[in-house]
């Protein structure tokens, strides 16, 4: 594809996720909130050099699910504070230039939301049929096999009313059904009143899921479960994915698209030929952004990772802009899973390939998973599953955001209460003010990178093309490609070996190193073709 002349703010900006539980305590009570967000958005802006802020759920809930069982989807939790520390904090995160879009729970609400609490109350009340009710099976017993993420069946029973509601995660999130009108102008009433406050617009939760089977039928085994996390042990043919669910979207995105400058990010679990379908057809479209999580669940080696790239880039219909995601508050710490020795390569892998990046808060310290003692576990799919905790658990990755050495690390004033999880065993080392003093560190290497994208037309609307190595051993432990717009051509050459690769690019004359993983190589290549990558090495190389 050629590059872009004329990108949105959504395509060249880097989208930074806040899980605001731990990003900044500003009162005192261990949990993270508005006002403590608002407080460190220079950071975000100037330190570290981020254009969009993303914030998980912040609304009133029961937390059953931390914020992801909404009780109103017009409000603010008062662990977070009140709409005024909202509308400060998207004033300031404007000021400064930036972007906020929140998160949207559309899906499923919690069972205390008022319209839940009127649908549960009779089976003739109006809002009965705004949730999924079914009768028990012939001779009593669940309506069908279904699952919840979290453990267990998705059907829990109501003795007064007589019936199973559906709930795919916690059973306190009683599922919405969208195939009532109703439900359907709700959300558009939601989505207006965060557009209208001035939101810049939303990561849509489980976007997939939106639709149900209307015959509710038992989901067929999964002939390939391999028989760790229940879960897997069906195939969701009729909980996700379904065709009805675009025609959902496309009226979602028309409330967006009735905005200026509006966008909406999906988060979609899929394989190539099915996510390309949520960014829409022409004069139908869908999300800006289903999310791609390919480099998550890739194997971290050079090939599958090139391949899974290329095969991504192929895939995208004409006009879909790419996205790029290496961590979440759902899924293992990226320097956990690549390694700390690779870490920084994955960030250049991220902030460098053609597309709108998604950074989680944190991976540029290089933290990782912080070990949770089993007394302090409080994610519900571990909670419900001790067995596989340590698969499915998430709180090791939600844990506070380490600002300094002091005790509480920065995210709580010393005295305060202890924050809701530990803090990581070497907080006192591994923090931001540390790493800022230190030349070299991993930070300072996310400043550098990320301030590099930001002055790089190549790499905010370049195209991209993978290179072929002449070198067979390079082949197998790197990944190298070109980003090329009208003005700048650069060379990505990734290590993902622990030892050195002499590349064999089919490139020849020289080049200039902007950037080197480690902050060492900013110097002149003379010869192309002969240059090699140390160990665990990225570089960066403009070319003439």
């Amino acid at each position: 594809m050629s590059d872009n002349s004329c990108p949105h703010w959504w395509q060249t900006g880097v989208i930074y996720q806040i899980y605001p539980r731990s990003f900044q305590d500003s009162n005192g009570d261990g949990i993270g909130d508005l006002v403590g967000i608002t407080q460190r958005l220079d950071y975000l802006s100037d330190t570290l050099g981020v254009d969009t802020v993303w914030l998980s759920p912040i609304y009133p809930s029961p937390m059953h699910d931390f914020g992801y069982d909404v009780a109103d989807y017009c409000g603010i939790h008062p662990l977070f504070g009140n709409l005024s520390d909202f509308e400060r904090l998207l004033a300031e995160t404007h000021r400064r230039g930036m972007k906020l879009i929140l998160d949207l729970v559309p899906n499923h609400t919690s069972d205390e939301h008022p319209w839940f609490i009127e649908s549960r109350s009779s089976r003739d009340n109006s809002k009965r049929d705004w949730y999924i009710w079914r009768d028990p099976a012939p001779g009593g017993g669940l309506p069908n096999n279904w699952r919840s993420f979290f453990g267990g069946p998705a059907w829990t029973f109501d003795e007064k009313t007589g019936q199973y509601y559906l709930h795919e995660f916690v059973r306190q999130q009683p599922e919405l059904n969208y195939r009532n009108p109703a439900v359907v102008s709700a959300l558009h009433d939601t989505m207006r009143f965060w557009l209208d406050q001035g939101v810049d617009g939303f990561r849509v939760d489980v976007i997939w899921l939106m639709m149900k089977d209307p015959l509710f039928r038992d989901e067929p085994p999964n002939p390939d479960w391999n028989g760790i996390n229940p879960f897997d042990s069906l195939q969701h043919i009729h909980t996700a994915n379904l065709p009805e669910v675009h025609e959902l979207i496309k009226g979602m995105r028309s409330v967006l698209d009735s905005y200026a400058e509006r966008m909406m990010v999906g988060e979609i679990y899929l394989p190539n030929p099915e996510l390309m379908k949520y960014y829409g057809a022409p004069g139908q479209q869908e999300c800006h952004l289903p999310f791609n999580f390919q480099l998550i669940d890739t194997s971290w080696e050079a090939p599958s990772v090139k391949k899974v790239v290329d095969d991504y880039e192929i895939a995208l219909p004409p006009g879909a802009w790419p996205n790029w995601v290496l961590g979440n508050h759902d899924r293992h710490r990226l320097a956990t899973r690549v390694g700390a020795h690779q870490a920084r390569l994955a960030a250049m892998l991220l902030l460098t390939l053609r597309g709108t990046p998604t950074c989680y808060y944190g991976d540029e310290l290089g933290l990782e998973n912080v070990p949770i003692p089993p007394e302090m576990v409080q994610d519900p799919p571990a909670v419900n599953q001790p067995e596989i905790a340590h698969l499915v658990g998430r709180d090791p990755v939600r844990t506070p955001m380490q600002w300094d050495d002091s005790p509480r690390a920065g995210f709580s004033a010393p005295g305060a209460k202890s924050p809701w999880l530990p803090l990581a065993a070497n907080y006192r080392e591994v923090n931001v003010a540390r790493q800022l003093a230190q030349p070299r560190s991993i930070l300072n290497f996310y400043r550098k990178l990320l301030a590099y994208r930001r002055s790089s037309s190549a790499l905010k609307i370049g195209l991209y093309r993978s290179v072929e190595l002449k070198s067979a051993g390079a082949q197998q432990n790197c990944f190298v490609y070109e980003r090329e717009s009208r003005d700048q051509r650069l060379l990505v050459a990734l290590n993902f070996s622990g030892q050195e690769q002499a590349l064999g690019l089919p490139h020849t004359g020289s080049g200039v190193i902007a950037l080197s993983t480690e902050l060492e190589r900013e110097d002149r290549v003379e010869e192309l073709s002969s240059f090699s990558l140390n160990p665990n090495e990225g570089c960066l190389i403009l070319l003439p």
